[in-house]
């Protein structure tokens, strides 16, 4: 099977078969990416586009540019999903900055979520996005919890709704005041998780959900711990824990 008939066979398309790097399926809203096998390491799934690419070896602007920007608007600002395919380089064309020659590709779709470092994008196998680009929401109800079928039943998170949430409550962790940026400089800019204070899979049926009490920015190690019990900790109860740990050490 080529590319062009496994890309049609999920139902998605693109502007020219030969020069295009990502694809869509707008009835079912979704793009598909590349991902490439040489870019995978221990941190990040794989990265699937860049703005280094914009411009080819020979400084001509790169054909498939401005499409697949335009699916990762889709992705990051209108809730379009994430679908990607393993692919590998020639290795002769294989050089930073420059997007390489498909070698062989499997065809096989998953399910990701997009993850943004610098001017890279990244697929990632992470439950929950990076942030998404800012944009001040009035606080409201969004729908939320609403499942969709996978190979598994999944259940949708509203990004819009934690766009809300971060504009709201910023980038600090409600529990312990963690501040990536702080730490990390402009790889940790913007980035934070966000926690339902209801889990979702306990709900398991649409309802309507407030980011701005609904939702809480969380620090990944936070997170984990609110998580650690059965039943979640509430994020009131994780503080008084950290506050009593703190106050044994410092005494």
């Amino acid at each position: 099977m080529s590319r062009k008939q496994f890309i049609e066979s999920s139902g998605a398309t693109c502007d020219n078969w030969y020069w295009s790097w990502s694809f869509i399926n707008r009835r079912e809203r979704y793009v598909i990416f590349g991902l490439w096998a040489e870019w995978k390491d221990e941190l990040e799934e794989g990265k699937i586009f860049s703005e280094d690419w914009q411009f080819n070896a020979k400084g001509k602007k790169s054909k498939g540019y401005s499409q697949s920007r335009e699916h990762i608007r889709l992705i990051e600002e209108e809730g379009y999903r994430l679908k990607t395919f393993p692919m590998q380089a020639r290795k002769y064309t294989w050089q930073d900055g420059v997007v390489p020659k498909i070698k062989s590709f499997k065809g096989e779709l998953t399910e990701r979520t997009l993850k943004k470092i610098g001017n890279a994008w990244y697929a990632s196998d992470s439950e929950t996005p990076d942030p998404l680009p800012e944009e001040l929401l009035t606080p409201h109800e969004f729908p939320e919890g609403a499942r969709h079928k996978i190979t598994i039943n999944a259940y949708e998170r509203n990004r819009k709704a934690r766009v809300a949430c971060i504009a709201h409550q910023g980038y600090l962790c409600a529990v312990c005041q963690f501040d990536f940026e702080q730490r990390y400089g402009d790889l940790g800019k913007e980035f934070i998780h966000v926690h339902h204070v209801t889990p979702i899979g306990k709900i398991g049926t649409e309802y309507k959900l407030n980011p701005i009490t609904d939702l809480v920015p969380i620090c990944p190690n936070c997170h984990a711990m609110l998580h650690r019990t059965k039943t979640p900790l509430t994020v009131a109860r994780l503080r008084k824990i950290l506050q009593e740990v703190n106050g044994k050490h410092s005494g």
